[in-house]
């Protein structure tokens, strides 16, 4: 087997995880496929000859491409009132769970906005240590910091990160039955159901795009959640379970089109956070229309 043959054969091996790593920093899927490309392209240029540990080498081009990424976004100050929601990673809802692409983009929507929240330093220190094991004096390296001060960036993201994202229940079953019952409280215009099975400081967050910036909106709290789901129950003819980063989502549609993608966070058996896109385009681009 030749140098080039088998470099192709390892970086194959280790695209999952460079596309979760780039996914979590980014929440982009198009821009995670991106990175991993750029990165085969300087895997391409590079002598091997010295890298002891190519799976390391890779995370680490990865990770540097994405910090360049955050920090372009970061300079061009885009307007915080905007509600811009990462891309969702859509299954059927009888999709295997042992999957590989459902279980390298398993991470929550609502992580993924507070994770939009932190620095692209404070993100990186996070989603290499924490969600990856990445030793803080790689980390360290990768942002001209001591280990030290890696390791304090990580703990200020991971104090934003407890205290803003839900922890999802981790029985998807479970999930699935307090999102049938919310949408059948929507379906009946049942407005005490609703609340019942939302959390008292749910957060309800809509992406319509620059075609639908009207649908664009952050709401919080049972009640006012509840007057708005109401609204849901003329579309629950055309809504069908399916799995949303690899949790209880709904997909609605009709004539073949995709209206909206829902993603729940179903949390002590309560819906803590719902994130809907809605944006046409990005519907188009996640090819949802079967």
């Amino acid at each position: 087997m030749g140098e080039d043959t088998w470099l192709a054969e390892r970086f194959e091996q280790e695209r999952p995880q460079l596309r979760a790593v780039a996914y979590r920093m980014l929440g982009s899927l198009s821009e995670a496929e991106d990175v991993v490309q750029e990165t085969w392209l300087r895997l391409a240029r590079t002598d091997t000859t010295e890298v002891d540990n190519l799976a390391a080498w890779l995370t680490t081009v990865v990770a540097r491409v994405c910090l360049n990424t955050l920090r372009a976004r970061a300079t061009r100050r885009e307007d915080p009132l905007d509600v811009r929601l990462p891309d969702p990673v859509v299954a059927e809802a009888d999709a295997d769970p042992a999957h590989a692409a459902v279980l390298a983009d398993s991470v929550g929507l609502a992580l993924l906005v507070v994770l939009d929240t932190l620095t692209p330093t404070e993100r990186l220190a996070f989603v290499l240590h924490d969600m990856f094991g990445v030793p803080f004096e790689e980390i360290g390296a990768l942002v001209d910091r001591s280990p030290a001060a890696a390791r304090q960036l990580a703990s200020r993201a991971r104090r934003r990160v407890r205290g803003q994202a839900p922890t999802p229940d981790p029985d998807l079953a479970r999930q699935r039955e307090v999102v049938t019952a919310f949408l059948a409280a929507a379906r009946e215009g049942d407005f005490d159901g609703l609340v019942a099975v939302l959390h008292p400081d749910v957060v309800l967050r809509s992406d319509g795009g620059s075609a639908r910036a009207r649908h664009s909106t952050v709401l919080t709290g049972a009640r006012v959640v509840a007057a708005q789901a109401t609204t849901f129950g003329r579309f629950s003819p055309f809504a069908r379970p399916v799995l949303v980063n690899g949790a209880a989502g709904v997909l609605v549609s009709a004539a073949g089109r995709p209206l909206s993608v829902m993603a729940f966070t179903v949390t002590g058996g309560r819906i803590a956070a719902i994130d809907v896109i809605a944006d046409p385009e990005r519907l188009a681009a996640l090819d949802l229309d079967r």
